[in-house]
């Protein structure tokens, strides 16, 4: 049985686009019907491959937005400039298009309900995609479990998930606080990126012994992770996932 699901996760298979959700003038979730899925944990990812009219395939590798619940996932997808695949996914694609896709992949930047200690989210920019899908595998879960989410977006227009994350903040284990870096909204004093202040007054402390992830640009997240281990964090319970051009912190 285990060799069959890993064989599986390794094959390309054909999923359908149920539904798509516009999220930022460049961010949109699609929701895939996928027959035969082998479930997921939060935080992994998976792998799209599309193929042009003259052979040529691109493939590129998205988080899963989703937590599994036995129906349908969903992924969500920031365009990127002169990207191949990406611009596809977000202007493109259409209910009822046929999507390749192999996975799930990872087995390092998960969460699991089972697991001990408060967990610690920080995100910048469409580094929310699988925090949002641990969030979502919490309540799933009905866990109670200490959840803090620090979000770190450039301007409000940017936020990813903003019905989502606002009805997750209304739960008594779920903190939710975005970090503006360009532009904050009406009543925000602060704009800044996360630093070591942000750090000491939103994040669960060394001593509560929390699992942080970290996901974004590669620049956002070696930064957040040097200002977690340079605050006392232990280096072993901070996870990071990166992605993208090494330009930008966020």
């Amino acid at each position: 049985m285990e060799r069959t699901a890993i064989r599986r996760r390794l094959t390309w298979q054909v999923a359908t686009v149920a539904d798509v959700r516009r999220e930022t003038a460049t961010a949109r979730t699609l929701v895939l019907d996928v027959p035969d899925w082998p479930g997921h944990l939060a935080g992994q990812h998976l792998d799209v491959r599309l193929t042009a009219p003259d052979g040529y395939r691109a493939s590129r590798s998205y988080s899963i937005a989703s937590a599994w619940t036995g129906d349908k996932i969903e992924l969500t997808v920031e365009q990127v400039p002169d990207g191949e695949v990406s611009p596809y996914l977000v202007d493109v694609v259409k209910v009822g298009d046929p999507l390749e896709i192999r996975g799930p992949v990872g087995g390092w930047f998960v969460w699991k309900p089972e697991q001990d200690g408060p967990v610690q989210l920080i995100g910048g920019g469409s580094g929310i995609v699988p925090l949002r899908a641990m969030m979502r595998a919490h309540a799933a879960a009905d866990s109670t479990t200490q959840v803090r989410l620090l979000y770190s977006v450039r301007r409000p227009a940017s936020v990813i998930y903003v019905a989502d994350l606002k009805e997750l903040a209304a739960s008594d284990d779920v903190d939710v606080r975005l970090v503006y870096t360009r532009e904050a909204p009406a009543g925000e004093p602060r704009v800044g990126r996360i630093d070591a202040k942000l750090i000491e007054g939103l994040a669960f402390r060394p001593e509560d012994a929390a699992t942080t992830y970290v996901c974004g640009p590669t620049p956002f997240v070696e930064a957040v992770a040097d200002l977690l281990v340079e605050a006392g964090h232990d280096p072993a319970r901070v996870r990071t996932e990166r992605f993208g051009p090494t330009g930008d912190q966020q």
